[in-house]
């Protein structure tokens, strides 16, 4: 089993952002960081989940591979669970019809996430969780970069 951690956000929304995450598998630890100057809370909590697997497919993990992905992100654990299945059917619109908002990360999620068997968890942020806190040290690194 490969246990995932992800964190991303933003000083500002919009505003210098960070993501980051922890890799679990085999008794070793891997991370990855990552920022940009000027984006949403949301899309640097998209792209580190995205990063993750991505770091995950590039280490050889074949195809149906288990995962466990913990969020803090409401909104990446119920989109990618939930809300992209009628947001596909829909031609990509909110029930409200208006277009969904980083319809390109979501679309690379749902690509990368079907290429695994991934169980997905909310944790909540600020908690003490050990790696939740870890990556969040790191989004903020990655935040004053841009600073």
């Amino acid at each position: 089993m490969i246990d995932i951690y992800t964190d991303g956000g933003c000083s500002g929304n919009p505003g210098p952002g960070g993501w980051a995450f922890v890799i679990l598998s085999n008794g070793e630890k891997t991370t990855g960081t990552g920022g940009e100057k000027a984006t949403t809370n949301n899309r640097m909590e998209l792209t580190a989940v995205i990063s993750a697997l991505k770091q995950v497919e590039a280490s050889g993990e074949p195809q149906g591979t288990a995962l466990t992905l913990s969020t803090d992100s409401q909104y990446v654990k119920n989109g990618i669970t939930s809300w992209i299945h009628n947001w596909m059917k829909n031609n990509w619109q909110t029930a409200a019809k208006k277009p969904v908002k980083n319809k390109d990360l979501w679309v690379e999620l749902k690509k990368m996430s079907d290429r695994f068997n991934i169980q997905w968890k909310w944790v909540a942020g600020h908690s003490g969780h050990q790696y939740n806190e870890e990556c969040d040290s790191l989004v903020q690194v990655e935040m004053r970069k841009f600073k």
